[in-house]
């Protein structure tokens, strides 16, 4: 018999959560907290994150040591720790039972009426804190796990009712293959984490079996713009429901306007009027995200008056074109997560949108393994900012056995420099940033620490 996280939770059995500081492992920690189960947990280090468990009730240790996992009934690990972990070589020994975190989200997602898990190499935080805001309008009470700070629910975690559940479904390792949605939503498949899948044909198959796990009563929804996507349902048996621009799409948006990059449009669903939506986030792609969400919520019953006004509440979560602040020069400084080229691209477009003077981007790309696969496209990416400031590769979890740096980039665009450090990039940037320049931060790792410092001047 399968491994369950439910018995466990039932019988209020002790639960260690090695990587407990991660963001959707934190966010397990909250909802096991909440339902009265003990929580151990181990980190590397002490965070705001870990504090709040701590106030919560969760015990926790700022290393990996063995004898972390004495007294626990069960081992949750995050995908980053392996089987080589200290505490994960004593419950091997102790013979205690030890479950992958997204096989935990998996078994608690079986007990809510509707699942909506939202997919995709991109968009993903961005469609997932627009759904949460639509099935918060709804009055829905939905519990959402969503991989970036949201400041509606204050977090990474709303812990609501049985009825709904929003979850960010990331592809990574196949960790959303342990889900299971009601709703299935596919933004974009794009090759990505190759130092995991093979090729994009192994990406595409990960994703269509993903959309397997929908039920026959439940709902397919997909990027008709998007062929990769559209390979996923190929035939497949499920209802499916295409969102785009293209006239094929059952989810279409028509008059579109934009105002300086934001955009206001008409949502039709088969043939249908469904909402005149207004975003309050900038970039087409976001238009696109916010179709897929009226796709979903069109299924879950809810009007399009409801779902234009829950779009319309989402301003932006953390490290989304977020807001940083000016410079003392007078420059907007705006920090974004974008790490994948068409993420930059599609972020860089709605900046353009903007009519700034010159956009500055510090660029740190994330992995040694992406930069080598997606060099190219990262170049062209680049060449879309008037000025690319790069920083070192960040690392994650990998070593530089390619040999590949910063400066590689810096020598195929144009006008870029590359640096060794973040002082050397903040003092540039001071330099050389003017009135009505925009300065984004872009990355997956660390560069956002740059953005507060621009802006103290």
């Amino acid at each position: 018999m399968a491994l369950s996280i439910q018995p466990y939770i039932d019988q209020k059995k002790t639960i260690h959560l090695i990587g407990i500081g991660g963001v959707s492992m934190n966010s397990l920690a909250e909802l096991l907290l909440s339902m009265d189960v003990p929580v151990t947990g181990s980190d590397r280090s002490e965070s705001p994150v870990t504090d709040r468990l701590e106030r919560l009730g969760a015990r926790i240790t700022y290393a990996h040591l063995a004898e972390n996992v004495d007294g626990a009934a069960l081992i949750v690990r995050t995908a980053a720790v392996h089987d080589d972990n200290p505490e994960i070589i004593r419950a091997r020994e102790l013979g205690i039972p030890v479950m992958e975190r997204a096989e935990a989200w998996g078994h608690l997602m079986r007990d809510y009426e509707h699942v909506v898990c939202l997919s995709g190499t991109h968009g993903k935080t961005t469609s997932t804190s627009m759904m949460t805001l639509i099935t918060m309008e709804a009055a829905l009470d939905p519990t959402v796990m969503v991989g970036s700070h949201l400041p509606a629910i204050d977090g990474t975690l709303r812990i609501g009712g049985k009825g709904c559940f929003v979850a960010e479904s990331c592809e990574y390792c196949n960790s959303f293959l342990n889900f299971a949605p009601t709703v299935a939503v596919v933004l974009n498949v794009e090759a990505d984490h190759l130092d995991f899948f093979k090729d994009i044909n192994d990406i595409i198959h990960s994703f269509r079996s993903f959309c397997e796990l929908t039920p026959m009563s439940g709902l397919v929804v997909v990027n008709a713009d998007d062929a990769n996507a559209m390979r996923c349902v190929d035939g497949i048996n499920r209802a499916v429901k295409s969102f785009g621009l293209s006239e094929t799409a059952n989810v279409r948006a028509v008059d579109v306007e934009d105002v300086n990059g934001y955009y206001r449009f008409t949502v039709m669903i088969d043939g249908e009027t469904y909402a005149k939506v207004k975003l309050s986030v900038p970039g087409r792609h976001n238009m696109l995200n916010a179709l897929a969400c009226c796709a979903a919520s069109s299924f879950l019953g809810i009007s399009g008056e409801v779902a234009a006004r829950g779009l319309n509440k989402f301003t932006g979560s953390s490290r989304r074109f977020q807001l940083v602040g000016k410079m003392p020069c007078g420059a907007t400084v705006v920090d974004d997560y974008a790490h994948h080229p068409s993420e930059m691209r599609a972020t860089l477009s709605a900046a353009k949108e903007m009519h700034f003077d010159r956009i500055l981007c510090a660029f740190q790309s994330h992995t040694y393994t992406r930069t080598k696969a997606l060099f190219g496209d990262f170049v062209e990416a680049l060449k879309m900012c008037d000025l690319a400031v790069l920083a070192p590769i960040y690392a994650a979890r990998e070593q530089n056995t390619i040999g590949i740096y910063a400066s590689d980039l810096a020598a195929r665009v144009p006008g870029a420099v590359a640096f060794d450090s973040f002082d050397e990039i903040i003092d540039y940037i001071r330099r050389e940033a003017r009135p009505g320049d925009l300065v984004l931060t872009m990355g997956a790792g660390n560069i956002n620490e740059i953005g507060p410092k621009l802006i103290e001047g």
